[in-house]
């Protein structure tokens, strides 16, 4: 199925409503405890029980809008739902923090395999977005490949030494601006091995 052009305002509501959510609710739910069922869980745990459910219902509104996910759309769905479900299940906060280390060390895997075998698997996933040259989508895809490795290491040395609030703070907005701002710096990148569209 082709994919479908949506409004890009719905789309990045749908990519980061979910992530927006999770630290309004984390601010209001902190340092609150809630017995359910006889047993106590904070209010990270609860907000945790609400993202998992939000997560999957923006990648179906994704899907059925677009006609189309990527498969790091699914990925990172599937594993919010496992690891937050192991948050929830054995009423501890650590499986979810560990979810963007699992996240960026398989896609950084991804990559790396990919250029192991002298492939941009970037490139099938964003050339409709930027069409470049093949010695560029690998110079992208090795660069990417580090920073996504880099981000693992960072969100394990967060969540490991310091609280609660400074990891979702580093989730919410550490994470997000440090993607834009890698982007945003390979502009030189796109320019250099750019593919001129042929008029005619």
């Amino acid at each position: 199925m082709a994919e479908k052009q949506i409004n890009p305002f719905v789309r990045l509501g749908l990519e980061i409503g979910p992530i927006v959510a999770f630290f309004v609710a984390y601010v209001k739910l902190k340092g609150q405890t809630f017995t359910i069922g006889g047993t106590d869980y904070d209010g990270f745990i609860l907000v945790t029980a609400g993202f998992i459910p939000l997560i999957l219902l923006s990648t179906f509104l994704m899907w059925k809008l677009s006609g189309h996910i990527s498969k790091m759309q699914i990925v990172t769905a599937v594993l919010v739902v496992v690891f937050g479900g192991l948050t929830v299940w054995l009423n501890d906060d650590r499986f979810i923090k560990m979810k963007p280390t699992m996240i960026y060390t398989l896609f950084a895997g991804i990559l790396g395999f990919g250029l192991l075998r002298g492939e941009s698997y970037l490139k099938y996933v964003m050339e409709g977005m930027m069409p470049l040259q093949h010695e560029g989508w690998l110079i992208l895809t090795r660069r990417l490949m580090f920073f996504f490795a880099l981000l693992a290491i960072l969100n394990e040395v967060i969540w490991r030494t310091m609280s609660t609030d400074a990891w979702v703070n580093f989730k919410t907005f550490g994470l997000t601006v440090a993607i834009f701002v890698f982007f945003m710096t390979q502009n030189g990148l796109f320019q250099k091995y750019a593919i001129e569209e042929k008029n005619g």
